[in-house]
């Protein structure tokens, strides 16, 4: 009896013929990113709830970012639920960054000094896929970005352990459309994300955005429990990526551009940096190396590549 390999076939011959498996397909960013898209539980403040809705840098129209905070509140159908992505891939894992817009990190009260407030948020996720061989693989940690910070977390069954970063929690699974995805969460007016604990909204008001595969909703109010959300690839021809060097969009690599309360302070995915990890993690690891970060962050991942395959970030 011996072996015969076909392309996406294996067949057996002089032994009793199994059914060929076909090879598994290679899915598109887009897929991939659709698959793996979060459950966001987005907390809201009930004195200016749409304040804390998601949108995309240029839902006013342009891309000058010294003008959002003004128009978020001109018209709120024009906060339309959207989530950038980008995936890089190694020979071990796809590393698929999420990144939630905010016109406003804003507070409730005045802020004369600016100590608080800024125009332009960004703040999201990493979630680490290993290729399994099934066409999207499995899920084995995410990273969230909250202000000045990172925190790690694993979903039930992963063999991750702490490394330099301690593991700050288990990844809540939640069941969309057939699919379990992992959740995350962000705060009122300031943003920080973190995963979902599994529990209801700090104050109970908040709203739930859902992935889609179409356009994007407006929540109806501050307590919306299910809105889509429209997946933008941040390597699209003229977009987010594409205008990295558009002065009316950043102040500098990476930092939007912005005068409301503290100037220049909301960074983009290339920008994120955690203040304390050490200074081989330099500003922006998260998106441009995120096999760096995660071998360092984490221990016991196993087969785990260094060497990227693709990474747009780094063409």
């Amino acid at each position: 009896m011996f072996a015969r390999i076909l392309t996406g076939f294996t067949v057996l011959i002089g032994a009793t013929l199994a059914l060929a498996q076909p090879a598994t397909a290679v899915p598109t960013d887009a897929a991939l990113a659709l698959r793996w898209a979060p459950v966001h539980y987005q907390d809201s403040d009930s004195s200016d709830y749409d304040a804390d809705y998601l949108s995309r840098v240029d839902f006013d129209g342009d891309w000058i970012a010294q003008n959002n905070w003004e128009a978020q509140d001109d018209s709120v159908s024009r906060l339309i639920g959207a989530v950038y992505y980008s995936v890089v891939e190694t020979s071990t894992h796809w590393h698929l960054v999420y990144a939630y817009y905010h016109p406003r990190d804003w507070e409730d009260y005045p802020d004369p000094f600016g100590q608080y407030t800024h125009e332009n948020d960004m703040e999201g996720a990493l979630l680490v896929v290993r290729k399994d061989g099934s066409e999207y693989g499995v899920l084995e940690a995410m990273v969230t970005v909250a202000h000045t910070n990172f925190y790690s977390y694993t979903p039930p069954g992963s063999p991750y352990t702490g490394g330099r970063e301690n593991v700050d929690g288990t990844i809540f699974m939640q069941s969309h459309n057939g699919v379990s995805r992992p959740t995350t969460r962000q705060e009122a007016k300031g943003h920080g994300c973190y995963a979902w604990n599994g529990t209801d909204f700090p104050g109970g008001d908040g709203v739930v955005y859902f992935p889609s595969s179409g356009a994007g909703e407006v929540p109806s109010g501050g307590n919306d429990r299910s809105v889509g959300y429209r997946l933008i690839d941040i390597f699209d021809a003229s977009g987010l990526w594409a205008h990295r060097s558009d002065s009316a969009t950043f102040a500098g690599f990476g930092t939007f551009r912005g005068d409301n309360g503290k100037d220049n302070a909301a960074n983009a995915p290339w920008g994120w940096d955690d203040g304390d990890d050490g200074s081989d993690l330099q500003r922006g690891l998260l998106a441009t190396d995120p096999a760096k970060l995660v071998s360092i962050y984490f221990a016991n991942e196993g087969n785990f590549a260094l060497t990227y395959t693709r990474n747009a970030y780094r063409a």
